[in-house]
């Protein structure tokens, strides 16, 4: 797993100390010594995949460089109640002030790496890939989108400008499929664009639509039952085109679609319908 752009991760994280820190952890500067120092361990108090390790150094980092941080346990491993993942040394002042954004973003990038395990592993045999969405929190798009990493999971498009995907509005506010297919390959080339297109099916007959213009590289079949899409993969030339199911996929379902032999499902419950795991960072001792 590749770990994201450092410089677009830490505008977020300095954005949410802004946020957290204000003019200052009065809490901290009233009741700890000013050269105090300590140590912390990271607890884990539930079951799952731990994420968020490699962000934790980066934001007790840029509090502190002094912080040192101890890792015993990688993003991406397997974990449970009462594992320590990390420990952290330094300034108490430091570490206070570091706790809480460190807690929120990797209770919340664990959450996301565990549902996306436990997904990716029921079709982990199969050849389709599980996608996220942009169905993320805004902001923090880019943390999401690297726990599903972590996860074992694959990124769709991180946004709206790095690829074409039109959607059943698009192609409803362009006039219909042949329309929305033709303008956007004129905008591409008049834009001077280098932009994989998908384009979103709701049924049998848009993907013959879509088949009759071509010049698409993936089509998304959304709301497609297993079986519809098993008639949908015997007229689409799986060669020339990538293949997407979308819309309504859970943990009961998702084999059965992996197994029409789909290149791609998409699901946007690994960002929205999560559980956050449950993690603390506790005091340990005075140095």
């Amino acid at each position: 797993m590749q770990i994201p752009k450092e410089s677009k991760i830490l505008e977020i994280v300095d954005f949410a100390l802004r946020e957290d820190l204000g003019d200052g952890d009065h809490t901290s500067l009233a009741t700890v010594p000013e050269d105090g120092t300590g140590k912390a361990r990271l607890l884990v108090k539930d079951d799952g995949i731990l994420a968020g390790v490699e962000l934790a150094k980066m934001i007790f980092n840029r509090v502190d460089p002094d912080l040192l941080v101890e890792v015993l346990i990688e993003d991406g491993s397997k974990v449970k109640a009462g594992d320590i993942a990390f420990h952290v040394s330094g300034s108490s002042r430091s570490i206070l002030s570091s706790e809480r954004l460190v807690l929120n973003f990797m209770q919340r990038m664990s959450g996301i790496a565990t549902k996306t395990y436990e997904l990716a592993h029921l079709i982990e045999d199969l050849p389709t890939q599980l996608l996220d969405t942009r169905k993320t929190t805004p902001c923090v798009r880019l943390m999401e989108k690297w726990a599903v990493l972590i996860g074992g999971g694959n990124n769709h498009r991180f946004a709206l400008y790095d690829m074409i995907m039109i959607k059943d509005n698009h192609i409803d506010y362009a006039g219909g499929i042949k329309n929305a297919i033709t303008r956007t390959n004129q905008y591409l080339s008049k834009n001077g664009k280098d932009l994989r297109v998908e384009i979103e099916t709701r049924n049998l007959d848009e993907v013959k639509q879509v088949l009759a213009v071509g010049d698409v590289d993936r089509i998304m079949l959304d709301n497609f039952s297993p079986e519809e899409i098993v008639e949908a993969l015997k007229i689409i030339d799986t060669a020339h085109y990538e293949t997407e199911a979308s819309g309504g996929i859970n943990e009961s379902t998702l084999r059965a679609y992996a197994e029409t032999g789909v290149d791609f499902i998409s699901s946007g419950a690994l960002t929205h319908s999560y559980q956050s795991l449950d993690l603390s960072l506790k005091a340990e001792f005075d140095l």
